[in-house]
């Protein structure tokens, strides 16, 4: 009976436990070490700078482009999908100068739900950092299955689902299960529960070898490819503009993985100098490798003849000819997945880690290996649940699901480093900053909505493209007079432009998506919402308050001796 009167209490206390946590913020000085010391032992500071450019690289070199690349070419931008690249690559360096400048002010595991929780508050810290996960697992299952489709493409098999077994009670989509893809995140689970030193050291193995291996690919595909197949049969842009621009939403999906990085903070000797260069260093490096590779394969036969699964594969075997270096391929990017995926499942346990710090989630999933120094619970359950996914759930059906939980969080974080420069470092009221967020995001959304009205709607960019223009420039001569002198820390160059326009394409890409992806996003964030006020709410509260009252207790043990 106690028990239940204990929920009734609190049921009847939710709107008053959530005015008073669900706009609680932290400071970058608490994250770094009241909260760090929940997880009782703390990580391992044995990483150096190179060490982070070889997470950031290998994080996000070779899964998403051979994964989405195919499908992307054949079905939405045609021989122009270098050029999705590229838009995506863009924006994904402009968010990523944003990751880099707040991981170097909040040196925390907690990637963006730290920033987030800095900036805004729990409830929002919260949303991004769930959603940041669901994007991890999911797109980790995505990239374990493909996994499978180019290891059997290595040993010569062109069927995709020739090492899958098919279930017939099941239903479509989730009917083919994948235990090739559970073997793996099994295996990888348990290298990263050992040390993240050594895991580190894999990955830069693996990456330097793939690099080679993408420059073969690239010379390769060059030199037995046409120019005239960029235009053949119908040209270069056959789906248009907008073809281009929905290809480069979906694309998004291979820069998962530089915010890794960002999640290594607590692990690297010196963060202020290294966290720069390896998320932003990375993101050049990896963006201009995707848009040679896209054009490689576009040059070696029409879009129209492109494979949906393992396209690269099959283009050097059934296309030039070469049965060798379909096999070389195959192997290859199975080497690139296994390194992508190394890095993913790092940051995702260090992302659960951090939120269970939070006690937004159960504490026993904050807690560290005295040993190994890593998140050992969180990686494991993680682990468990990617390979659950990854056992039924076709690729097609996450791909969009995961480009939107990305983009939106991407977009909150240049949100949150706009806000925290100008309202919380610098002497602006957050009153103004927050209508020149919400201007922006408006102006964003008018130009983003104007071009799907009736195809094109010329007018309504060019009105709204000048009013987002025009209040940055607003916003920057007002704040250039009164925000705080920059510190001695890495800071983004040029602000606010490069945070207002990370916000501006990220809404754009976000708008490309199509509507079942927002469905589906509605969902999962009402989950979050459910979840939080049922639970995380409660959690937060009631750790917040038993420690208050142990510090009262304390202090007066204190005063009385």
């Amino acid at each position: 009976m106690a028990a239940l009167r204990d929920v009734l209490l609190s049921i009847a206390q939710t709107p008053h436990r959530l005015r008073r946590r669900a706009l609680v913020t932290w400071t970058p000085a608490q994250e770094t070490s009241e909260v760090r010391d929940r997880s009782g032992a703390r990580m391992k500071r044995r990483l150096e700078w190179y060490d982070l450019v070889g997470l950031g690289v290998g994080g996000m070199l070779g899964a998403g482009v051979f994964v989405t690349t195919g499908r992307v070419a054949r079905d939405t931008a045609g021989p122009a999908v270098f050029a999705s690249y590229f838009v995506a690559g863009v924006s994904a360096l402009l968010s990523s100068f944003c990751y880099a400048e707040f991981s170097v002010r909040v040196p925390a595991a907690g990637g963006a739900f730290s920033y987030l929780r800095v900036a805004f508050g729990e409830l929002v810290g919260f949303f991004g950092g769930a959603n940041i996960l669901m994007e991890y697992v999911l797109s980790n299952a995505a990239v374990a299955r493909s996994f499978t489709d180019y290891l059997a493409s290595t040993c010569g098999i062109t069927e995709p689902d020739a090492w899958r077994i098919q279930v017939d009670g099941l239903a479509k989509g989730y009917n083919a299960l994948d235990f090739p893809a559970v073997a793996l995140i099994l295996v990888l689970t348990l290298c990263l529960c050992y040390s993240t030193k050594e895991s580190s050291t894999v990955n830069m193995v693996i990456t330097v070898f793939h690099l080679l291996f993408f420059v073969f690919i690239i010379l390769a595909g060059l030199w037995n490819g046409s120019p005239r197949n960029l235009v053949r049969p119908h040209g270069l842009a056959p789906y248009g503009v907008r073809g281009v621009l929905d290809g480069a939403a979906i694309v998004y999906f291979s820069y998962i993985g530089y915010d890794s990085a960002s999640t290594m903070a607590e692990e690297i000797r010196d963060p202020a100098r290294a966290l720069p260069v390896g998320i932003a260093g990375s993101v050049l490096v990896v963006s201009a490798l995707y848009c040679l590779m896209s054009l490689a394969l576009c040059t070696m036969l029409p879009y129209t003849q492109i494979a949906e699964s393992a396209a690269f594969s099959a283009a050097f075997r059934e296309k030039v000819g070469w049965e060798w270096a379909g096999s070389v391929v195959g192997a290859g990017a199975s080497l690139g997945i296994v390194a992508s995926l190394l890095v993913a499942m790092m940051g995702q346990a260090r992302y659960l880690c951090v939120i269970a710090r939070a006690r937004l989630v159960p504490a026993w999933l904050a807690k560290v290996h005295p040993s190994t120094g890593t998140p050992m619970n969180a990686t494991i359950f993680l682990g468990l649940c990617t390979a659950s996914i990854a056992l039924f759930t076709e690729l097609q059906i996450v791909f969009e699901m995961i480009s939107i939980g990305t983009l939106l969080v991407f977009y909150l974080v240049a949100n949150a480093l706009i806000y925290h420069r100008y309202a919380e470092l610098g002497s602006n009221r957050s009153l103004h900053v927050l209508l020149f967020l919400l201007l922006l995001t408006l102006s964003s959304l008018g130009f983003s909505l104007s071009r799907r009205i009736q195809g094109q709607c010329q007018w309504g960019m060019a009105l709204f493209g000048t009013i987002s223009i025009a209040i940055t420039a607003i916003f920057h001569c007002r704040i250039r007079r009164e925000v705080a002198e920059p510190s001695s820390e890495w800071t983004v160059p040029l602000m606010p432009w490069p945070a207002a326009a990370s916000v501006f394409l990220n809404v754009f890409l976000m708008t490309t998506l199509k509507v079942m992806s927002f469905q589906r996003f509605g969902l999962w964030s009402l989950v979050i919402i459910i979840f939080y006020v049922c639970y995380g709410v409660h959690s937060t509260y009631t750790a917040e308050e038993n420690e208050a009252v142990n510090a009262m207790i304390h202090h007066a043990n204190m005063d009385m001796s």
